[in-house]
């Protein structure tokens, strides 16, 4: 893939994707140019990806043909001000952040520009992310593939049309905490019953693992899942019952009304 490919802004998405990117082969580190704040941050990008790394917003808006906003949204239109003029004709405009519609950015950049809004999770970070993407009507069916094919490179991803990005953040872009709230309780509850903590966490997150895996793979409902583990009479079927009388499958379906209700109160 010979396309230019630039990054405006470096966290923990930026270098996600530059990892899946660069690890995968998908393309050569020539064609990837990074901008950040600092020289710090900067010089620590060109050790660790060996890319182009500037300070310079300009440059990287000249140099892309695709062009991943990695900043936050407090920011776009102050950035799309300073680059809107710099812009390559064809560019392809990608957007990572939360409460930024495809409206605001064809308003701030002020022309037919193909944009495309994307939301991934930080799973992103192992090559395992999951990504919503939604393309404006100036993007046509190859500049979505090709954009589809760049996210593959960190996981899984689903096109979608931009209402449904309100549920996906509550489904994907924040349940990795509502996990890692799963896991230390797992692990807290281990320690209680004896298990050495170190192995509480390694237990809890393979047997999370594995539950996704074996989902994914089989195929089958989750309630068919969960059958299959809670024998008649027997210790699951008791920890079930203990979690429903507590109202574990309302509170999680309340937090995702809560965290989509947040989302779309961002815009």
């Amino acid at each position: 893939m010979n396309k230019k490919i630039g990054f405006i802004g470096c966290g923990n998405m930026g270098k996600a994707m530059l990892n899946g990117l660069i690890s995968s082969n998908y393309t050569n580190v020539d064609n990837i140019m990074v901008s950040t704040r600092s020289e710090e941050s900067k010089s620590n990008i060109i050790d660790e990806f060996k890319v182009k790394c500037t300070l310079d917003n300009i440059e990287v808006a000249k140099f892309s043909d695709i062009l991943f906003l990695a900043i936050k949204p407090n920011i776009y239109k102050k950035v799309i001000n300073e680059i809107k003029e710099n812009l390559k004709k064809d560019i392809i405009i990608v957007s990572i952040a939360a409460g930024i519609n495809l409206s605001d950015l064809e308003e701030w950049l002020d022309k037919d520009y193909k944009i495309v809004k994307t939301m991934p999770n930080t799973p992103a970070l192992v090559g395992e992310g999951m990504s919503a993407i939604c393309p404006n009507l100036n993007v046509n069916k190859e500049e979505l593939r090709l954009i589809c094919n760049i996210f593959k490179n960190f996981g899984k991803y689903e096109i979608l049309e931009e209402k449904y990005f309100d549920g996906f953040i509550a489904l994907c872009g924040s349940s990795p905490a509502y996990v890692f709230m799963f896991i230390e309780a797992m692990a807290d509850a281990a320690v209680k019953l004896g298990i050495p903590r170190n192995k509480a966490y390694k237990m809890a997150e393979q047997s999370i693992l594995g539950s996704a895996k074996l989902a994914l793979d089989t195929g089958k409902h989750p309630a068919e899942l969960k059958d299959m583990v809670c024998s008649p009479g027997g210790t699951t079927i008791e920890a079930v019952t203990e979690l429903e009388s507590n109202g574990f499958r309302n509170a999680v379906i309340k937090a995702m009304e809560k965290c989509a209700e947040k989302s779309k109160n961002m815009q």
